[in-house]
């Protein structure tokens, strides 16, 4: 008896060594990912084997994806050694048969001559080859230990259990990493479809977005009566303005010396006329000059109330009640303006309307009477509602350059937000179009218009 305990105790492993293999299979079930759990594979393995260096390759068909490298928490990418560790990997995953450990020494195989010529600069005399492998026997992995010797029995069955392990929590975290793939009979896929023309079919009410802006349906352009420059605007921005009130002045220096010359003008003219007139009683010649002094004369008083005429016109009157609208007086004072020129607006409060510029990629069929919506930026809530009145023929470019198609629209009732000048994203409703079209148009118009189809 006592002889056979003695070779029982020999034979069983040492407490510690389970202790350290049940760690290690803990630590390779509490990892959230294939690349925690590589590390764990990697690193925590030293204190059994005493490996020169621990190796965890990925395998994809032919190709091999280093996952890590113990002592390293990232190797570079382009550095020699990795890329010669890509074929390595290759050739290795060639050389193995089964699903078991297998001690490859270099002796032993014939490598070809760069894998050869790596193994004997990075790596020693052999390494412990361990494939990975799921429950169909599809090869997942390689992990390599370096070695100088194949480890000592009977380490090699003790770790049986943990490359299990490896194994399994292998391919439960790599299963999180892949897209589920759906299994569908082709009646499935049939009706799949059946239901997705069906619904192309829906019929949906055709809408688009555009910037908009609140203005007024009666508003009248003050432009510039003649050439000259401004001297002062006498109204500021958005001020209610009565009939008759004054908006601006011309500068008037220049047409009043030229009102002086003129008038010095008449009166010389009158001289020259009464000096000839006086003459002709005593020269019967001097009644051929009456005509011709005559004619001057009035010329020059032409010429004068044309020149007084303008002078009147350089204070420029509000022709009807309502608003000003316009930028800024600094814009204006001082600036040259030529016949015609628009200064500003008298637009009328009461009568609001949305100014939209519907851009022409966007442009859909509107014809007047079509609804719209306008959410202003600063009164999201509150909708105003209306109808388009009117559409422009031809598209023009925008105020940001976008070629766009300009549309007055009405707004219904009195709504207290519809202050003149507010912005907003305008919603006009087109006609009922099928699903497919809402959702296909610009596609197709894309399309059409890239290959000429």
């Amino acid at each position: 008896m006592p002889p056979s305990r003695n070779y029982m105790t020999e034979r069983l492993p040492s407490p510690q060594l389970l202790l350290r293999i049940n760690t290690l299979r803990d630590r390779a079930l509490a990892a959230d990912s294939l690349n925690a759990l590589a590390f764990s594979m990697a690193n925590d393995a030293y204190s059994l084997l005493q490996y020169h260096q621990a190796l965890v390759l990925a395998l994809q068909g032919e190709q091999a994806e280093l996952l890590c490298v113990s002592g390293l928490a990232k190797p570079a990418e382009d550095s020699p050694y990795l890329v010669w560790l890509k074929r390595a990997g290759r050739w290795l995953n060639q050389q193995l048969d089964g699903n078991q450990p297998v001690w490859l020494a270099r002796a032993d195989l014939d490598p070809p001559a760069d894998i050869n010529d790596g193994w004997a600069e990075w790596w020693p005399a052999g390494l412990w080859c361990v494939p990975l492998h799921n429950r169909a026997g599809q090869r997942l992995g390689l992990v390599l230990f370096l070695l100088d010797a194949p480890p000592p029995a009977p380490l090699p069955e003790l770790l049986s259990s943990l490359w299990q392990t490896w194994s399994y929590c292998w391919q439960a975290l790599d299963s999180k990493r892949r897209l589920p793939r759906w299994n569908a009979s082709r009646s499935k896929l049939l009706i799949g479809l059946g239901v997705l023309l069906l619904l192309l079919l829906i019929p949906v009410r055709q809408t688009v977005l555009a910037p908009a802006e609140i203005v007024s349906r009666e508003a009248q352009i003050i432009s510039s009566p003649i050439d000259g420059v401004i001297k002062q605007m006498h109204v500021r921005p958005n001020q209610q303005v009565e009939t008759g009130s004054l908006l601006f002045t011309l500068d008037e220096t220049t047409l009043r010396n030229r009102a002086e010359v003129l008038s010095k003008g008449v009166a010389v003219a009158d001289a020259e006329l009464l000096a000839a007139s006086q003459r002709a009683f005593d020269n019967p010649q001097s009644k051929g000059e009456l005509t011709l002094l005559n004619g001057r004369a009035q010329q020059s008083r032409a010429e004068l109330a044309a020149v007084k005429a303008q002078l009147a016109r350089t204070q420029v009157h509000a022709p009807k009640a309502g608003i000003a609208v316009y930028s800024d007086p600094n814009d204006w004072l001082g600036k040259p303006v030529s016949t015609g020129e628009r200064i500003l607006q008298v637009a009328d409060p009461a009568q609001p309307a949305m100014r939209i510029q519907l851009a022409v990629a966007d442009a859909i069929a509107l014809e007047p009477g079509a609804k719209v919506t306008l959410f202003l930026t600063a009164y999201p809530l509150t909708p105003l509602h209306g109808e388009v009145l009117e559409t422009s023929y031809q598209a023009h470019p925008s105020d940001e350059g976008v070629s766009s198609y300009r549309l007055l629209a009405s707004i219904e009732g009195e709504p207290e937000n519809a202050r003149l000048g507010l912005h907003g994203t305008a919603k006009l409703y087109g006609e009922r179009v099928l699903l497919g079209y809402y959702l296909l148009r610009r596609p197709l118009a894309a399309v059409r218009a890239w290959t000429g189809w």
